[in-house]
């Protein structure tokens, strides 16, 4: 970014607390040609992280959340940077989620954008976020004392929550969210913008010319944003739409993704006697209790293997592309590669 823009004011469209209203976005006919899709890893973050806040976190997430809640405490993210900013609802840290540059922006594209962010940016959403949820006045003045240093902390939190909590899914996760833009997309093609806008959920809805937001908390506005508007199916996202809108960028809705649910279903077992023919029973096995990431010895006691026996057909099958390793504290933690996944009968 330039330093004109470092030193540009943010303009915030209006917030409201209290009860949900019903908002109408008006579009021109150059918005919906604009109209796009994108998948953002950080978008991923922040749905993920607020749900992992929940006290009670619901299925299919649970078994998820069991698993990566205690590495997330751990780590001390429950507690940083990125906890001060994704509070567990209504408004979020708006620079979180940079405008997607492409359709498939990597996670390091979008926390460069973050670690960019002008100082202005920062002090506007820490504004919202105290007039929302409030914030301990030494907690906003020390995340203001250097934007730039909390920046790159927020940046740092973010890589190691995405190590702990998302990589060991990523693939099977951006499976589905890619299915969903393709589907959408062909639908786009086939009936039209307006027809997949009122697809996407319960709450969106397309009328004569506007995008009608049912029972929104915050405003979402066109005034001074840029032409058109990013969809981007989320996993995490449950059963509601989340938005960003922030000028000049053209605004983001965050929708559930189709098929999100498969992320977390057991693998299916039909190729059990197939694979071990192969691979051998033992490596089999140790594969298809990888439905999420586990150490050595989880997946010894899982499978029945002293944890000498599982280190040596981990290290084999890690060498061999199909198991990836995540360092979680003192623990590694295995997960599928995509090509296990396909080998094993994952959903996709």
């Amino acid at each position: 970014m330039t330093e004109s823009n470092r030193a540009a004011r943010v303009v915030r469209p209006a917030r409201t607390h209290g009860a949900a209203m019903d908002v109408q976005v008006p579009f021109t006919a150059d918005d919906v040609a604009r109209t796009r899709f994108a998948v953002s890893p950080m978008w991923e973050v922040v749905t993920s992280f607020r749900l992992l806040m929940l006290s009670a976190v619901p299925a299919p997430y649970d078994r998820w959340a069991a698993r990566v809640r205690p590495l997330v405490r751990s780590a001390g993210l429950d507690t940083g940077r990125l906890a001060d900013l994704v509070p567990p609802d209504s408004f979020l840290a708006d620079l979180l989620n940079p405008l997607p540059a492409t359709a498939f922006p990597s996670l390091a594209d979008e926390l460069a954008v973050v670690r960019a962010t002008p100082a202005a940016h920062l002090e506007a959403d820490l504004d919202t976020l105290e007039q929302y949820h409030g914030l301990p006045a030494g907690r906003r003045a020390a995340l203001l004392a250097d934007p730039a240093a909390t920046l790159d902390q927020v940046a740092d939190e973010v890589e190691r929550y995405w190590e702990l909590a998302i990589a060991p899914w990523w693939s099977r996760i951006r499976t589905v969210l890619e299915a969903d833009v393709f589907q959408r997309a062909r639908s786009v093609a086939g009936l039209g913008a307006a027809h997949v806008l009122n697809e996407l959920h319960d709450s969106v809805r397309w009328d004569e010319g506007s995008l009608n937001l049912v029972q929104r908390s915050c405003r979402v506005t066109k005034a001074g944003s840029g032409p058109g508007l990013v969809l981007v199916p989320s996993v995490f996202a449950r059963d509601r739409v989340l938005t960003r809108s922030t000028p000049p960028d053209p605004p983001q809705l965050a929708y559930p993704a189709r098929g999100a649910g498969t992320v977390w279903e057991p693998q299916r077992a039909g190729r059990l006697d197939t694979l071990a023919a192969v691979l051998g029973r033992s490596r089999a096995v140790l594969l298809a209790e990888l439905d999420s990431p586990a150490s050595t010895t989880q997946l010894a006691e899982r499978a029945g293997l002293t944890a000498a026996g599982a280190s040596q057909h981990l290290t084999a099958m890690r060498d061999a592309g199909l198991v990836s390793a995540h360092r979680a504290g003192r623990s590694v933690l295995y997960a599928r590669t995509a090509t296990a996944d396909a080998l094993v009968g994952a959903p996709g």
